[in-house]
Formats: structure tokens, C-alpha cells, sequence
């Protein structure tokens, strides 16, 4: 399994997810930018590319990976926090070697990403 989701996460997509329409999976992946080169991106998606994409299914959450981040994403922890000023996910990558402070940017040993210069 490349993602794993906890059951607080689960929940907290699940309720999201109900405000979609049609046959949404989330789509959780990675992209250039932030502090440290790489910020994680994660939304819905209702198309899938064969080609491009693998699926699998986590804590009853359809979830479609682009094949390029997999490697980048393997065994990664998707969390849902709640706190006092609210809440919101946490991601634990297994793969990051470097993360900046809000924990929303990293870097791992074979992908560096390019810095975001404004960050």
C-alpha cells in the first residue's frame, strides 16, 4: 500500500467527500515549490488516466496516485488533527529527509524538488 490513511483522516475525507459531486477518488501527490522543494497536493478527482495513474483503496477511501509520485509517497501517513484553533491534516513521509516547519514542503534523498525563492 503506497498511502495509508488513519481513521480520522477517513472520516474527515468521507464527510468531505460528500460534497462532490459524481464518483470522486482523492488524489494525493506531490509538486515543486515550498521551502524545501517539494509540497504535497492533495483534492478530488473524478477522472483517472490509466496510463499515468495507479489506484488503490485506503481506510474505504478510493485513492488515485500519479505513478511518478509513488516512489516519493511510499508508506506516507495521511492523519487528521483537531485542535484549539480548529483542524486540519497531518502527512508523515516516510521518504522526507527534509521538511520545513508547517510540514507542508519536503524533500527526500533521490528528489530535492526546486525551492520556492518567495518562501
Amino acid at each position: 500500500m503506497i498511502l495509508n490513511i488513519t481513521d480520522a483522516a477517513s472520516h474527515q475525507i468521507k464527510e468531505m467527500m460528500k460534497e462532490e459531486e459524481g464518483d470522486v477518488r482523492l488524489r494525493f501527490g506531490v509538486k515543486g515549490g515550498g521551502c524545501s522543494g517539494l509540497s504535497y497536493a492533495m483534492g478530488f478527482e473524478d477522472e483517472i488516466n490509466e496510463e499515468l495513474d495507479l489506484t488503490e483503496e485506503s481506510a474505504g477511501i478510493p485513492v488515485v496516485i500519479n505513478r511518478q509520485d509513488a516512489a516519493i509517497v511510499e508508506g506516507t501517513t495521511i492523519d487528521f488533527k483537531q485542535n484549539m484553533m480548529g483542524g486540519g491534516f497531518t502527512i508523515d513521509n516516510p521518504n522526507a529527509i527534509v521538511s520545513c516547519g508547517c510540514g507542508s514542503s519536503f524533500k527526500t534523498a533521490t528528489n530535492a524538488g526546486t525551492p520556492d525563492p518567495n518562501c
